[in-house]
């Protein structure tokens, strides 16, 4: 059993692409936990997904073993974090499992929006930060101006920050001894009743649920009686192990460790993240605070194109929220598209990366209606209505005011970018709280928007005006009213539930232009005259039509009497009528996905 006092429990947090990944891959190669023959890129990012796309998207823990300048042999467990926000909620999870951080920054970019939000999540969590300045290879490096900037923008000592190359090796050795002797030893009592925070969890088909912990006092060894506070389950623990990186049994979890357990759970409901995991004979006198819930801030429809497939639907669906504590669901059905699921994201990547882990790892066909933002509406009754859906309204006449919610921004850029974001922040009714200056061409701009205005394109437009320099990280702070209504797209009078949005009043009359030229380029033309129509309540907004395909009836008819031409076309036009009664319009998958693309 490790000593506690040479356990060090540390995260590795940092901007997207600033390298923390290839810095994990190194510590691990010191550490001697792979083999020349085994290491690859990416080590600890074991998901096809992430491989595919170069980020992490799950946090990840590897125990390792290092031997000191001093002789004495530490245990590391060393947690590799996401960069991207909409991942932050991983990064709060794992920072609830360290005592210290390694803040990386690029030496090239400088400090970014998520280096200062994970730097303040580390703070927020009491952690020791030991700063490391990486790439310091790369012929633009700026190393000394880096330095400047964490002492400036996050506000911590950087005259001692480690300088390293996590792709040269660089530095590692250096990082590893400070490490050992900065951060410190987990504080707890092995004799104590056993407490200990559930962190992680995900489902092994093999053996249940496979819960990830770190054990705060006492120990837990298979055979142990065990008692989730939060969901009150009781289970017996079969086997316990550590991940160094392939999972290995050992005889027990003690104080400080880092590890995971089996316990015979086939109940997916059953392990809550964040929650306090305790002896049943042996309780320990109080929960954990574990960490504020995640709160969704994306909504949007999952259906399968298959309906027999629903029932697969849900069950992955539970099978991915074991994993993804983040992401949430609940049934709802639409006329357009049969029965599915309301989901919600914590932004716009989580949502592509959760429907694309549902069709690969579970082979799903589906798909996504137009995402959006859930809105709180107070009814003339005086109720509150949380309203994720814009079919879920009240009518009209019954709601006393609407309220969205705003996020709180910040956007750090190249001061030769400025006017071009400034304008996308003023387009998308952003307001502005402060603009200052980091360095001489570096700018920090604080600005509060709706969410839903950020929620399709904002991040796809900021990078590209800003030719990729541009960083952006947001934190919600909150509702406020706003002049909300409903825009309907009607398809020969029949309302289409999966393309109704909720858009401010102003913005209603161009969307609904564009919505409705959009569709008329994507339903295919039919036997009859298909008429597309936006709509807010019973007044209409824009109008277009797809012409029907006509049959040449009179190409018999060369010469004679006119009239029989006529008497054939009228003909025809009766039957078109006909057929548009009983005619239906088959809207393509497309047209779904067009609401995202209107600009």
């Amino acid at each position: 059993m490790p000593d506690p006092g040479r356990i060090r429990n540390f995260s590795i947090v940092a901007h997207i692409d600033h390298g923390k990944t290839t810095l994990s891959d190194r510590i691990l190669q010191r550490c001697g936990a792979v083999s020349a023959r085994e290491m690859h890129e990416q080590m600890l990012d074991d998901m096809e997904l992430e491989q595919e796309r170069g980020i992490t998207i799950k946090a990840r823990s590897v125990t390792l073993r290092y031997v000191a300048k001093d002789g004495l042999e530490y245990t590391l467990n060393l947690i590799d974090t996401p960069g991207h926000v909409d991942f932050s909620y991983e990064v709060s999870r794992s920072l609830a499992a360290c005592e210290g951080a390694v803040l990386v920054v690029d030496a090239t970019q400088g400090v970014e929006a998520q280096t200062l939000a994970n730097a303040y999540l580390a703070i927020h969590n009491n952690l020791v930060i030991v700063p490391v300045i990486n790439k310091i290879d790369l012929p633009s490096a700026e190393p000394e101006r880096a330095r400047e900037q964490i002492e400036q923008v996050v506000g911590i000592p950087a005259d001692d920050a480690i300088l390293t190359s996590a792709k040269q090796g660089i530095g590692i050795e250096e990082l590893l001894e400070r490490i050992v002797r900065d951060v410190p030893p987990p504080r707890g009592n092995p004799d104590a009743p056993l407490k200990a925070l559930l962190f992680d969890s995900w489902y092994d088909p093999y053996r249940g649920v496979t819960s990830l912990v770190r054990i705060i006092d006492g120990k837990l060894e298979p055979r142990t009686k065990i008692r989730a506070i939060g969901t009150g389950l009781e289970a017996e623990v079969e086997e316990v192990g550590v991940f160094r990186p392939e999972r290995e049994t050992v005889p027990r979890l003690s104080v400080g460790e880092v590890g995971s357990f089996w316990a015979n759970i086939k109940d997916l409901h059953w392990t809550r993240i964040g929650d306090t995991i305790t002896e049943v004979n042996r309780p320990t006198a109080g929960a954990l605070e574990g960490f504020a819930e995640a709160k969704p801030m994306v909504f949007a429809g999952l259906f399968p194109t298959d309906a027999d497939d629903y029932g697969n639907l849900r069950e992955a669906m539970d099978k991915l929220r074991l994993n993804d504590a983040s992401f949430t669901f609940e049934p709802e059905n639409s006329t357009a598209l049969g029965f599915g699921f309301r989901c919600g994201f914590l932004g716009l990547l989580h949502m592509e990366i959760v429907q694309e882990r549902l069709e690969r790892e579970f082979d799903l066909d589906l798909i996504t209606t137009a995402p959006g933002v859930s809105y709180r509406v107070i009814t003339t009754g005086g109720e509150i209505l949380e309203v994720a859906n814009p079919n879920h309204l009240p009518p009209p006449n019954h709601i006393e005011k609407m309220e969205e919610p705003y996020i709180s921004s910040t956007i750090i850029t190249r001061d030769d970018f400025l006017g071009g974001l400034l304008k996308l922040s003023e387009d998308r009714r952003g307001v502005q709280k402060s603009l200052e200056y980091l360095s001489s061409n570096r700018v920090v701009l604080t600005y509060e928007f709706p969410l839903n205005e950020v929620v399709l394109d904002f991040y796809d437009k900021l990078k590209s005006i800003s030719k990729g320099y541009a960083s952006f990280d947001y934190e919600f702070i909150g509702y406020r009213e706003g002049d909300l209504v409903k825009l309907d797209i009607l398809v020969n009078g029949e309302p289409v539930d999966a393309l109704s949005l909720i858009v401010h009043r102003e913005e209603s009359a161009p969307k609904g232009r564009l919505l409705a030229a959009k569709m008329k380029e994507i339903i295919p033309r039919q036997m009859f005259e298909v008429i597309i129509q936006a709509a807010i309540g019973s007044k209409i907004i824009a109008r277009e039509t797809v012409s029907a395909i006509r049959k040449n009836v009179i190409a018999k008819c060369y010469g004679g009497d006119i009239t029989r031409k006529r008497k054939l076309l009228e003909k025809q036009k009766e039957g078109k009528k006909r057929m548009k009664r009983v005619g239906r319009v088959d809207i393509p998958q497309e047209a779904f996905l067009a609401v995202l693309k209107v600009e």
